[in-house]
C-alpha cells in the first residue's frame, strides 16, 4: 500500500477523519481533526478514498485512550478515541449542518445535549457468531471494523449491559463445546430491569446435550434463554419456562405516573435504558401535556411515550405498523390501569388520511419514526388544531427534511432542538426537536 502524509481537517458524519491527498477527499479511520498522520489508502473510489493510520505524527488534544481492548478491531463503537465532550460537539455539528443544508431551517434555541452513563448502556443488540475451524473455536461479537464479513474476536464488551458484556468470551466457549457450534447464526440480547435474555438463532434442531448446555449457561449466569429455529414467530423460551422482560419509566413529578412496559426479546425498545429515562423527561417538558390535551403518538411501538403521556392528558392514541407491538402496547396500558389510551395498527409509510384516528382533532403530536422519517405522514398531518409537535429522531437527515416540511408547508416554527447521546462512542446521532404553530 502506498503511504502518504496528510493533515486531518474535519470529522465525517460517520466519525472518520477527513484529509485531502493529491486533491482527493480521503476518509481516515481513527484520525481526528488537527492531527498530522501517515496513512495508507485501503480502498479507492471515484470521488473519495478510504485509508487507515500508519503513524500518528501529531496528536489532537481531544484524543483519549480507548477503554476497550478490542477497539480498532470491532466495529461496535468507532469514537472511543475521542473525548466525551468532543463526541457530543461533533454530533451537534452534524445536526446543525443537516438543518441548514437539507431543511433550510435553524432552531430558535439549541437545547443542552442529553447524556448519561457512557459504558454498559447497551441493553439490546445482536451478536454475530462464527465457527472458525482453523482456530478450533467459535467467535461471538460484533463485525470487524475493516471487514464486516468477519466477526471480531472479542472477550468482553464495555458498552454492552454488564449482565452480558464481561461474559461474551464465556458465551463463545459454551457454543464452541456444542454439537451445533457451526449452526448458531446469531444471538440477540435484550435486558429488562431484572432479566437479561439471549435468543439463539439456530439453523438446525439442537440436540438434548446442546439444549442442556444452554440451560446450564443461563442458570449459571442468571440469563433467560430463548431459541429461534425459524422466523420471528418461532422464538420461544428454553429456560425458564416463562421469563418476564419489563422496564419501568419513572415520572419526575409523581410516582403514581410511573409506568412499566413488558416486552418480548425481539421487540424494539430503546437501546439505552438510562437515556430513555432522560429522553422521556425531556420530551414531557417539551410536549407540556395538560389535563385537557388530546395527543397523537405516531410510530408508538410498545407505548414507550404513549403510556407516560396518558397519565397526564385527556386522551392519547398510539399508531404503529407492527401488529404485535400494538397488541403488547394495549396490554401494557391495561396492566398499568390506563384507560384513556387507544392503539391502532397502520403502515405510516402509506397514505392513512382516511383512517378514523387521522381525522380526529389532536392538539399535540409526538413523532418517533425510524431512520426514514415521517414525510409520508406529513402529507396529511398535522391538522389546523395541532399547536405543538415533539419530534424524536434517530437520523438527522430525515429530521432536517421533515423540519423543512413542517416550517415551510405547515406554518410551524422550529422552537428548539438538540442531540441526545443514545449511542456513546459511535457516530449515531439521536435528537429531539420542538415545533409550535407560528
Amino acid at each position: 500500500m502506498k503511504e502518504f502524509q496528510a493533515a486531518i481537517t474535519d470529522l465525517s458524519h460517520d466519525g472518520r477523519g477527513v484529509a485531502r491527498v493529491e486533491g482527493k477527499a480521503v476518509f481516515v479511520s481513527g484520525a481526528l481533526p488537527g492531527e498530522e498522520v501517515r496513512l495508507a489508502i485501503r480502498r479507492r473510489h471515484r470521488n473519495f478514498d478510504e485509508a487507515e493510520v500508519i503513524e500518528l505524527l501529531t496528536r489532537s488534544p481531544h484524543r483519549v485512550e480507548p477503554k476497550c481492548r478490542h477497539y480498532g478491531q470491532c466495529s461496535g463503537c468507532s469514537l472511543q478515541h475521542l473525548d466525551a465532550a468532543s463526541q457530543i460537539q461533533a454530533k451537534q455539528r452534524v445536526l446543525a449542518e443537516n438543518f441548514e443544508r437539507i431543511g433550510k431551517v435553524q432552531p430558535a434555541t439549541w437545547l443542552d445535549p442529553l447524556t448519561d452513563q457512557p459504558w454498559g448502556y447497551r441493553r439490546k443488540g445482536r451478536l454475530s457468531v462464527r465457527n472458525v475451524v482453523k482456530k478450533g473455536r467459535v467467535l461471538v461479537g460484533f463485525r470487524e471494523e475493516d471487514n464486516p464479513r468477519f466477526v471480531a474476536d472479542i472477550e468482553q464488551c464495555e458498552v454492552v449491559h454488564p449482565a452480558l458484556g464481561p461474559k461474551i468470551g464465556l458465551l463463545a466457549q459454551t457454543i464452541s463445546g456444542m454439537e451445533a457450534a457451526g449452526d448458531i447464526a446469531q444471538i440477540e440480547f435484550a435486558a429488562g430491569d431484572d432479566t437479561m435474555a439471549l435468543v439463539f438463532r439456530h439453523l438446525k434442531p439442537l440436540s438434548d446435550a446442546d439444549r442442556a448446555a444452554l440451560i446450564a449457561f443461563g442458570q449459571e449466569h442468571g440469563m433467560a434463554i430463548y431459541l429461534q429455529p425459524g422466523g420471528i414467530s418461532s422464538v420461544h423460551p428454553l429456560w425458564p419456562e416463562s421469563p418476564r422482560l419489563a422496564f419501568r419509566i419513572a415520572a419526575d413529578d409523581d410516582r403514581a405516573h410511573d409506568v412499566e412496559l413488558e416486552f418480548r426479546p425481539l421487540d424494539f425498545v430503546q437501546v439505552n435504558a438510562g437515556m430513555n429515562q432522560r429522553m422521556m423527561s425531556h420530551a414531557m417538558q417539551l410536549l407540556d401535556p395538560q389535563p385537557d390535551d388530546r395527543v397523537l403518538d405516531l410510530f408508538c411501538g410498545l407505548g414507550n411515550f404513549t403510556l407516560p403521556i396518558a397519565r397526564r392528558v385527556a386522551t392519547v392514541a398510539g399508531v404503529e405498523g407492527e401488529h404485535g407491538l400494538v397488541e403488547r402496547a394495549a396490554a401494557n396500558a391495561e396492566r398499568n390501569g390506563i384507560a384513556n389510551a387507544a392503539f391502532h395498527v397502520a403502515n405510516l409509510f402509506e397514505d392513512q388520511r382516511n383512517a378514523v384516528w387521522a381525522r380526529e382533532p389532536w392538539n399535540k403530536l409526538l413523532l418517533d419514526p425510524p431512520r426514514a422519517g415521517a414525510d409520508k405522514v406529513l402529507e396529511y398531518l398535522p391538522h389546523r388544531e395541532t399547536q405543538r409537535i415533539v419530534y424524536v429522531s434517530c437520523h438527522p437527515g430525515s429530521l432536517a427534511r421533515d423540519a423543512g416540511i413542517l416550517v415551510q408547508r405547515h406554518g410551524f416554527k422550529l422552537v428548539s432542538a438538540g442531540v441526545m447521546d443514545m449511542f456513546p462512542h459511535t457516530a449515531h446521532v439521536e435528537s429531539i426537536a420542538l415545533f409550535e404553530r407560528a
